[in-house]
């Protein structure tokens, strides 16, 4: 389609104390994706969908990390897209089951990494990313194609 290869502008984990309040560890994600979203000035955001933990409190911190995500991104303009973490992995890999190694490993050669990127939540973040790249266009034309004939989006 003569589209350019995806480029990686910036990675990396926003870092909280684990002994510190959950507000407080809240507010510095906040602030440093909002500083992140103002230095890179991105047109759009993905996310994966939330998924289910046996653990009630690793559950619940999540949720509360990403409610501050989407926040951040609102605040910040940026339309978010969510996708499940299966359709990442089927997305990207072709296989809606792949390993955590392997969907790591395909984002490196996609992205033209020199290594494999690292931890998992960044590589996840790239997944997300990848994926939302390749889906969103079709998203966008079937909203479109559903406005025209008067369908609800």
């Amino acid at each position: 389609d003569g589209a350019a290869p995806p480029r990686l502008a910036a990675a990396g984990l926003i870092h909280t104390l684990k002994n510190t309040l959950l507000e407080k560890r809240l507010a510095t994600i906040f602030d440093e994706l909002a500083a992140r979203i103002k230095e890179h000035s991105p047109d759009e955001a993905a996310i994966e969908e939330v998924f289910f933990s046996k653990r009630a409190d690793t559950q619940a911190n999540t949720t509360h990390a990403r409610g501050v995500i989407l926040l951040a991104c609102e605040k910040g303009g940026i339309p978010i897209s969510a996708y499940n973490p299966k359709v990442i992995k089927k997305t990207v890999s072709g296989n809606g089951a792949a390993e955590k190694r392997q969907i790591q490993r395909i984002v490196q050669i996609t992205l033209n990494l020199v290594s494999v990127p690292e931890p998992d939540d960044v590589a996840d973040a790239m997944a997300a990313a990848l994926c939302h790249l390749r889906l969103a266009p079709l998203a966008r034309a079937m909203a479109k194609a559903k406005r025209k004939a008067g369908l609800p989006c």
